[in-house]
C-alpha cells in the first residue's frame, strides 16, 4: 500500500477541494459530437478517467461560438445538458470538471458567413444540376469556390492579423461570448473554468504576435488588459465557479532563440501572474507558449525535450504567487510528481498522456500497483490531433472506445499458452490473465520485448522500452508464468485450452542482383549489433525502420545515402519527430534519392544501380556498403501436430506486420475473445 502519496493528499482550490492532486490537462480529443456536444465516446472517456481516480479534469478547447473546429462548444441553451450530463457522471466518483474556454484567432462570425454561403451556392447548384440547368449548376458551382477561395484566405490572414487587427466592438463581442459559455457552464454544474491563455489571449499578450497601438497593444499592461477583463467577465457571469488560467511562457530554445509566441516571456509572464491572482484567479497552470508550427514544442515527443521543461518557470510562478500552481510538461512518472510536490515547486500535477496510457494512476498508487507510463511517443496522441482524428494511445487499446471496449471476465477459466514475448504476446498475456485465466507465455530469448529491443537503438528512442519495462513487472503479479529462453513444445500446446501465437516477423532481404554480397547488411543487424557498419553506407528503404538506421549510422561515423520509391522518406513518422530528424540528416550531409528504385547491387555491392520512377534516369551511387531495410515479413508457425484451437496477433497474424499500436491492439483483442 503506498497511502503515503503526496499525489493523493487533497488541496483547496477557490471554492473547491480536489481530493487529490493530480489533474487531467485539456487536450482535444476529437470525440465530442459534430455541434460540439459530449456525445457518449466522449463522457466515457472522461468517465473512465474519473473512475480510474483522477481529482480534476479539465476539457480542453471548448469554444463559446460555433466555429469549424473539431472542439467540444458551449455556445448555445440547447448544449447546457450534455455537460450537466458530464457534470453529473464525474460527481459520482468526486471529480471536479473544468472546461477550458477558449477563442481562436480569426473573425469566427465573418470566416462562418462566407463558409455558409459557399455552401448553400453548392446546394443550388445541386438543385440546377438536378433540374437539368448545366449553365446555373456551373455557374454556382464557380460562386461557391470564389466564396470558399475567400474564407480560407481571410482564415489565414486572420490566423496572422486578427489579434491586432480586431475591433474593440469585436473584442466585446467575444469577451461577452466567453462571459455566456462560463454561465452556461454553472447551469450545467461544471466545478470550474480553465481561462485559455494561448490563443487570442495569449495573442493579444504577446510582445511578438500584438502590434497593436491602443489600449490593448504596447506595454506590458496594455497586452495584457484584456485577458484580466476575461477573467472578471467570467467571475461575475459565473460567480460560484472556480477560475483557473492557463498562463503560457516563451521558453528558449537551445541556441537561445524563443520558443513560442503566443504568451509571454519569463519576466512579463511572473509579473502577469501576480496581476491574475490580484483579479480573482484561483489557479494558476504554468505551461509552453504555442503557436511555434510544431506541436512538438508543446506536446514534445520522446528524446526531444528534458522532464519537466517547464518547471524551472513553474517553480518562479509559485513563488511568486499565493494560489495553488500546476505543472505540466513531460512528468512521466508517479515518483517525477511525488519528488516535485515534495520539493514544493507545484501543488497539482498534470498528467496529460500518461493517463491516456494509464487511467487508473491514482487508483494504482494508491494499492501500490504498477503503472503502464506513457512512451510520449506521440503516434496516436499528438498526431491523432494533427491530422483531425480522434486520439488514442499505441499502449492503451481501449483509449478512445471507453465505451465499447473492456476486458471481459472469462465464464469459463481456461488454460491459455501463448508463443512470444514481444508486445503482442505480452498484451495478450495481460489480458488473458486479467480474465482469470491461467497464463504461460513461452519466448525464446532470454528477455520479454521482441522487436522493442531494435526500435529503441536509434537517437532518442531509448523511452520505447518503458513499454516492455511494465510487462516485465506487471505479468509475474498477474500469475503469468514467463518461460525466458524456451521454446514450447507441441505436447505444452496441446495440455492448453487455446494457444496464441505472437512470433512476429523477420527482417526482409531485397532480392536484386549483387545483394548475396558479404558487404550487404540488414537494418536489424545494424540495430542488434551484429553488423560492423562502416565508411558510407547506402541505406536502401525509407521507411521508419530505413530512416532510422540511417540516423543510427551517422551518429556512428557512417555517411548515408537513402533510397526509397516513395516520394518522401519517413512516410508515417511522427510529424513532432520528423523535424529532428530531418535536422540530424542536414547536419551530416545525408542525401535522399526519393522516387528510386534500385535496379542492382554491383562491385560487390559497392555500387547501387537504381531508377529514378519520375524522370526515368539513371541513378549510381558508389558506397563502401549497402543497408537493406525494405521492412519485414511474418514468421510462419507450423501447426502440424496441434490439437487445439490456434489464434494469431502482432506481425505474424496477417499479411502487413504491425506497429505498437497494432501489436497491442491485436493482442488486447484475441485475448478478450477467447
Amino acid at each position: 500500500m503506498n497511502k503515503k502519496s503526496m499525489l493523493l493528499e487533497p488541496i483547496k482550490v477557490g471554492k473547491l477541494t480536489l481530493k487529490n492532486r493530480v489533474m487531467f490537462p485539456p487536450l482535444t480529443t476529437g470525440y465530442e459530437e459534430r455541434d460540439g456536444s459530449i456525445g457518449e465516446r466522449s463522457l466515457a472517456f472522461y468517465e473512465r478517467l474519473a473512475k480510474g481516480g483522477t481529482g480534476y479534469i479539465v476539457i480542453g478547447d471548448v469554444a463559446p461560438v460555433m466555429t469549424a473546429s473539431p472542439t467540444p462548444k458551449l455556445c448555445d441553451d440547447s448544449q447546457i445538458p450534455t455537460f450537466k450530463k458530464l457534470a453529473d457522471t464525474l460527481h459520482k466518483y468526486d471529480c471536479k470538471v473544468a472546461l477550458q474556454l477558449f477563442h481562436p484567432e480569426y473573425d469566427v462570425p465573418g470566416v462562418g458567413k462566407m463558409i455558409m454561403g459557399s455552401r448553400m451556392a453548392m446546394m443550388e447548384a445541386q438543385k440546377a444540376k438536378a433540374s437539368g440547368d448545366m449553365a446555373k449548376f456551373g455557374e454556382l458551382m464557380a460562386e461557391s469556390k470564389k466564396q470558399a477561395d475567400a474564407a480560407y484566405a481571410k482564415l489565414h490572414h486572420d490566423m496572422m492579423h486578427f489579434v491586432s487587427e480586431s475591433t474593440h466592438e469585436q473584442l466585446n463581442e467575444i469577451k461577452n461570448a466567453i462571459a455566456l459559455s462560463a454561465k452556461r457552464a454553472m447551469e450545467a454544474g461544471i466545478d470550474a473554468i480553465e481561462v485559455h491563455g494561448d490563443r487570442l489571449l495569449g495573442s493579444l499578450c504577446s510582445d511578438i504576435l500584438n502590434h497593436r497601438t491602443d489600449i490593448y497593444g504596447g506595454s506590458l499592461e496594455n497586452r495584457c488588459r484584456y485577458a484580466l477583463e476575461v477573467v472578471r467577465a467570467i467571475k461575475e457571469a459565473a460567480p460560484t465557479l472556480m477560475v483557473e488560467y492557463k498562463l503560457p511562457f516563451i521558453t528558449k530554445n537551445e541556441d537561445g532563440t524563443d520558443r513560442g509566441k503566443g504568451g509571454l516571456h519569463e519576466e512579463d509572464g511572473i509579473k502577469f501572474a501576480k496581476w491574475l491572482e490580484e483579479a480573482g484567479v484561483d489557479m494558476i497552470q504554468v505551461a509552453q507558449a504555442n503557436h511555434t508550427g510544431n506541436m512538438n514544442d508543446t506536446i514534445p515527443a520522446m528524446g526531444t525535450r528534458d522532464y519537466n521543461w517547464t518547471l524551472p518557470i513553474c517553480k518562479r510562478v509559485k513563488a511568486t504567487v499565493s494560489i495553488p500552481v500546476a505543472t505540466v510538461g513531460k512528468v512521466v512518472s508517479v515518483e517525477n510528481g511525488e519528488e516535485i510536490l515534495a520539493n514544493g515547486d507545484a501543488d497539482i500535477i498534470c498528467y496529460g498522456r500518461s493517463l491516456l496510457c494509464d487511467p487508473d494512476i491514482i487508483n494504482k498508487v494508491e494499492k501500490g500497483e504498477p503503472i503502464r507510463e506513457c512512451l510520449n511517443c506521440n503516434k496516436g496522441c499528438v498526431d491523432a490531433i494533427q491530422d483531425r482524428r480522434y486520439i488514442s494511445c499505441v499502449l492503451n487499446a481501449e483509449n478512445g472506445n471507453e465505451a465499447t471496449m473492456q476486458i471481459k471476465p472469462n465464464p469459463t477459466k481456461k488454460h491459455v499458452v501463448i508463443i512470444g514475448g514481444g508486445l503482442a504476446g505480452c498484451e495478450a498475456a495481460r489480458v488473458s490473465a486479467l480474465r482469470g485465466n491461467t497464463v504461460d507465455l513461452y519466448e525464446k530469448e532470454n528477455r520479454l520485448g521482441g522487436q522493442i529491443h531494435l526500435a529503441a537503438v536509434p537517437p532518442r528512442k531509448l523511452e520505447i522500452l518503458r513499454s516492455v519495462k511494465y510487462f516485465e513487472t506487471i505479468l509475474p503479479r498477474l500469475g503469468v508464468n514467463v518461460h525466458l529462453n524456451e521454446a514450447c513444445t507441441k505436447e505444452e500446446m496441446n495440455k492448453a485450452d487455446a494457444v496464441i501465437v505472437a512470433i512476429g516477423a523477420h527482417d526482409l532481404h531485397l532480392p536484386i542482383k549483387g545483394s548475396d554480397s558479404k558487404n550487404v547488411i540488414s537494418s536489424w543487424d545494424v540495430l542488434n549489433g551484429t553488423a560492423n557498419a562502416h565508411g558510407h553506407v547506402a541505406v536502401i528503404g525509407g521507411g521508419l525502420v530505413g530512416t532510422e538506421t540511417a540516423e543510427y549510422l551517422i551518429n556512428h561515423g557512417c555517411t548515408v545515402s537513402i533510397i526509397e520509391m516513395l516520394d518522401k522518406i519517413a512516410n508515417g513518422e511522427s510529424s513532432t519527430i520528423l523535424p529532428e530528424i530531418k535536422k540530424d540528416f542536414m547536419a551530416h550531409g545525408v542525401k535522399e534519392y526519393v522516387k528510386t528504385k534500385v535496379s542492382e547491387l554491383q562491385n560487390d555491392a559497392t555500387r547501387v544501380v537504381a531508377l529514378n520512377t519520375e524522370t526515368n534516369e539513371e541513378v549510381v551511387i558508389d558506397c563502401d556498403m549497402v543497408c537493406m531495410a525494405v521492412g519485414s515479413v511474418k514468421n510462419e508457425f507450423d501447426t502440424t501436430g496441434v490439437n487445439v484451437p490456434v489464434y494469431y496477433a502482432g506481425d505474424c497474424s496477417g499479411e502487413r506486420t504491425a506497429g505498437i499500436f497494432e501489436a497491442i491492439r491485436g493482442g488486447y483483442n484475441v485475448a478478450n475473445e477467447i
